[in-house]
């Protein structure tokens, strides 16, 4: 295969225009030649030499893409991702991977079968407070941990539009975010023996869940991720607790409001948090200020292309991604049933 790797994108919505297509073309090993848009060419705006196709078949008929990065509402993903896999095309799923877990491990199964790179967009695993975090957990700076918290909140307090909030398969917070979440928890101490969910709909007129608090247990260690879009009061990003001293950090990272505001994820300074934005290390006797480590989404589209290109081991797996939807598929049970799923029971 010829560089840069041909690229194409699978819908066009918000989360595509302001993050996928920006992150793509910033990759010096990918070419976004081509968008699947139904009903505008909006793409070609911003990118005057993508070519618009109006459905997913015209493009694969056309052989126009060799990675195809597919970023429809969740019920899509399986369906669309099977098609370009069965096709002979690299693949990205924007998260979650599928709404089943069974429908990932097809997807697996075909993409290994094809010696394929069919991989999913968990870009907050390149935040800067979790690479942090991360950095403070393989140094043993707090000792022995016991408790972290990590939360997504906001205050959306009217019902939109947005599929996400409508009947369909797939919807609501607990597949948006705490995909996100378990994903980051999983990837730091490994899998939980065994998880509490809590999942509400806290909104009038809610039809989707907009609120949950999970709880993954693991020997003599806690993890907790909740979520919910009537807060409208500062809460940690992250609370980590350990036998030395505890670690806060407040704010979103900053690369989400960068893209919303249509800057460019280029340069050194890019996803650098800034001083005051810092979380801070609350030892028995002193309050240290710890830098945040930049966050940089383009590190996930540089290691598609280069496991594609270089045979470079891909840093977001199918299995890994299968393990925390079955985390998920647990958290519903566990919420409707009102107790713990172990991991033997959700096989995770």
């Amino acid at each position: 295969m010829n560089k840069p790797i041909r690229t194409a994108l699978v819908g066009y919505g918000s989360v595509a225009e302001k993050m996928h297509a920006p992150l793509i073309s910033v990759c010096p090993d990918l070419d976004l030649v081509a968008v699947v848009e139904r009903n505008s060419t909006k793409c070609e705006e911003k990118f005057p030499n993508v070519r618009t196709f109006k459905s997913l078949e015209e493009l694969l008929d056309a052989d126009f893409a060799d990675l195809i990065c597919i970023t429809t509402p969740n019920e899509f993903h399986y369906p669309m991702a099977k098609q370009c896999l069965l096709a002979g095309k690299h693949v990205v799923v924007d998260k979650p991977v599928t709404i089943y877990s069974h429908e990932a491990e097809e997807l697996e199964k075909i993409a290994s079968e094809k010696n394929l790179i069919c991989s999913v967009f968990h870009n907050r695993r390149y935040d800067g407070d979790f690479r942090t975090l991360q950095k403070l957990v393989a140094e043993n700076t707090l000792g022995d941990l016991v408790y972290l918290e990590s939360h997504f909140d906001r205050f959306r307090p009217q019902v939109s539009e947005n599929w996400r909030e409508k009947a369909v398969p797939g919807n609501g917070i607990t597949f948006d975010l705490g995909s996100h979440l378990i994903d980051q928890v999983v990837l730091l101490f490994g899998k939980p023996e065994s998880i509490f969910a809590d999942i509400q709909k806290q909104r009038k007129n809610a039809i989707a869940d907009d609120y949950f608090d999970i709880s993954l247990f693991y020997p003599a260690f806690k993890a907790r991720v909740t979520a919910g879009v009537l807060v409208n009061v500062p809460t940690p990003k992250f609370l980590l607790l350990g036998e030395k001293g505890s670690f806060q950090k407040f704010f979103l990272d900053v690369q989400e409001q960068a893209f919303k505001d249509g800057k460019k994820p280029e340069g050194v300074n890019w996803g650098v948090d800034p001083e005051e934005r810092w979380g801070k290390l609350f030892f028995e006797n002193e309050t240290v200020a710890l830098p945040t480590l930049p966050g940089d989404y383009r590190i996930f589209y540089q290691n598609v292309a280069d496991a594609i290109l270089k045979d470079t081991l891909l840093q977001v797996t199918l299995p890994q991604t299968i393990a925390v939807l079955k985390i998920l598929e647990s958290a519903f049970i566990s919420a409707k049933e009102g107790r713990k799923v172990t991991r033997e029971e959700g096989n995770w």
